[in-house]
């Protein structure tokens, strides 16, 4: 048992590496804004934006605040361990060699997974700019298998998934449908970081500016078009004018978005090896290029929900570009330099994704946990060559049989998830020396401190929201004859023809009454009557009611925390990291965990027939 949880140490003077060290500060930073804006920009952010209203933008700084406190502990690790392998390394050296693997493992959901949503994102925005230049794919060659074939059971008013569905041909009893931009893009990317990192380095650069360029272009002419109205629409629970028209549960219910736009900042740090002076330059890098993206993203939500309506956003893949359509601002030559700029700017994260996975395998492999082939470096471009190839066969293959949706929620859980244990393995570190020109993480005494700050967010909580710790309902207004639940659109007679029979042809049911059971169907029926004839509907939602326990399982970890760093004299930024994760955690819904579980007992499972067998710290 004491080998599984065994560290590795590690020395903070030995830079020696077989890898190429030409990143400079601000190659970090602009390696960290390629990242970081990108598919969470151009594309999450309009799905995001539909599900919390204007007031998503508070997740947005809850996320930047969780973010930057991440930052900050993962830069103390990069000044004391200049190696490659990000929160894995980290992990190593803070938790064992187990909990290592587990972040290893965890860390292909952010890079490899992540990157596949990227590829999705990048075909809708290459697809959608050819459109626009009169040039059309047939759309069974633009989108994966899963999405059309989801679309067209569900009865999805996508028009492009629909048509890819019924026009596919067939090659026997399957239906030909693969996403070939996607997997096209996949393969030059592979291709580019194979050649080397100065060459991705100087290609990255000059793409960076280009869509900073645009998004300022963005901002700028997005102001002079913002309808201030549309900050406060009428809220979806009190029929009166909000910031966030669906609560804040509806916030916190876009997490896996907003958090996503987020997911980057971290892969910098498996670029220690190839960094000039790591220790000085990473942490230097990382935080700028942090606070640049997240005072971006305030201003392009601001700017967003200022122009359209927050409900037009339900479906949008280029937000960017959709508010400059005819239907919103009308400002064509916009909306081109927009969609060819998503392009560019996706690209860019693709690489840096793409780059980081054979780094940590390389690490890995170089622990004897992987096999030894991983740490394959090409002899003329100093690259982990294998495990290139390889992290392009495992983003590319997903992409013929997955669909956006679930890639998007089970790469945000796995990267938080590492985010966490990467805050508490920085509370484990031992004192270290200061000296000069290396980033040391200030130590503040949370003692007192910290359970001042959880104990007043939760009173402060309560005043703002003191509905949520009352048996809680989601109140759905129909405009029209029409409501929206679970993204999908019923008919006030639809809804009632579901109350007034039994429920077991319902899918998934998409409502329960307050104090009802499902089989009540009397009750239900004159509860149902009640309401309709005010033409809205109160539901108990089960969203509302998994962040409800979730919130519960936070605050007793909280408590835990507390009672801990009054004992122990915890470190108040790495605490504040840790909790503000764990926060966001809890936007997270049961399959998240279900399916991370799931993958969680896969990585076990090969950790213990090959990792656990072959490591050299164990056969040391």
């Amino acid at each position: 048992m004491n080998q599984l949880f065994r560290r590795k140490t590690y020395s903070e003077t030995d830079t020696s590496t077989n890898l190429l060290r030409v990143l400079g500060t601000w190659d970090i930073v602009f390696f960290g804004i390629a990242a970081i804006i990108g598919a969470g920009s151009f594309s999450s952010l309009g799905e995001a934006v539909f599900r919390g209203g204007p007031g998503v933008i508070l997740l947005y700084l809850i996320c930047g605040f969780a973010c930057g406190f991440t930052a900050l502990c993962y830069a103390e690790f990069a000044s004391r361990i200049p190696t490659a392998g990000s929160a894995y390394t980290y992990a190593y050296a803070s938790f064992g060699e187990l909990i290592a693997w587990v972040i290893g493992w965890a860390l292909i959901m952010e890079y490899s997974f992540g990157n596949i949503y990227v590829a999705f994102s990048w075909s809708d925005y290459f697809t959608s700019f050819l459109e626009r230049l009169g040039m059309h794919i047939p759309d069974y060659l633009t989108c994966s298998y899963t999405e059309a074939k989801k679309a067209f059971q569900n009865g999805s008013e996508n028009k492009e998934l629909i048509n890819a569905w019924v026009n596919a041909p067939l090659l026997g009893s399957l239906k030909f449908i693969v996403d070939i931009p996607a997997l096209v893009i996949n393969g030059l990317i592979t291709w580019l970081c194979y050649r080397g990192v100065k060459e991705s380095k100087n290609f990255n650069n000059s793409l960076v500016i280009l869509k900073l360029a645009v998004i300022v272009l963005v901002i700028l002419v997005g102001y002079s078009y913002i309808n201030t109205e549309n900050w406060t629409p009428v809220s979806l629970e009190t029929g009166n004018p909000s910031f966030m028209p669906n609560g804040f549960a509806g916030v916190m219910s876009a997490v896996s978005g907003v958090f996503f736009a987020y997911i980057g900042f971290d892969a910098l740090s498996v670029l220690s090896e190839e960094t000039k002076d790591p220790q000085k330059t990473l942490p230097k890098g990382m935080i700028i290029s942090l606070v640049l993206c997240t005072v971006i993203y305030i201003a392009l939500t601001l700017v967003l929900t200022g122009m359209v309506d927050y409900r037009k956003f339900d479906g949008i893949g280029d937000p960017l570009s959709f508010i400059f359509e005819k239907t919103n601002a009308n400002v064509a030559w916009m909306e081109l330099t927009v969609s060819f700029v998503a392009i560019v700017a996706i690209t860019t994260v693709l690489l840096v994704f793409q780059m980081g996975q054979p780094r940590i395998w390389y690490a890995m492999s170089r622990d004897g946990l992987m096999p030894k082939k991983f740490q394959d470096v090409h002899p003329k471009y100093k690259t982990p060559s294998f495990a290139t190839i390889v992290t392009g066969i495992v983003v590319g293959v997903p992409i013929i049989f997955t669909d956006k949706t679930f890639i998007l929620d089970f790469t945000s859980i796995g990267t938080i998830f590492a985010f966490v244990l990467v805050c508490a393995g920085v509370l484990m570190l031992p004192p270290k020396e200061k000296l000069k020109g290396r980033f040391h993480l200030p130590y503040i005494n949370g003692k007192i401190i910290f359970p001042i700050i959880f104990i007043g967010g939760l009173v402060g909580f309560y005043s703002y929201q003191p509905t949520f710790f009352e048996e809680p309902d989601t109140v759905v207004i129909t405009k029209n004859g029409e409501t929206l639940l679970n993204g999908k659109k019923y008919t006030i007679q639809e809804i009632e023809n579901n109350l007034l029979t039994s429920q077991k042809n319902v899918k998934e049911p998409f409502f329960v009454l307050k104090n009802e059971t499902k089989d009540n169907s009397k009750s239900i029926e004159n509860s149902f009557k009640t309401f309709s004839n005010k033409h809205q509907i109160v539901i108990k939602d089960n969203t509302y009611l998994e962040f409800r326990i979730a919130i519960f399982v936070f605050i007793i970890l909280n408590i835990l925390l507390c009672i801990l760093t009054f004992i122990k004299n915890l470190s108040l930024i790495p605490l504040i990291g840790l909790s503000s994760c764990l926060y966001l955690l809890t936007g997270m819904s049961h399959e998240n965990w279900f399916y991370f579980g799931i993958w969680f007992a896969v990585g076990l499972v090969i950790y213990f027939c090959y990792g656990y067998k072959n490591s050299k710290l164990r056969n040391a």
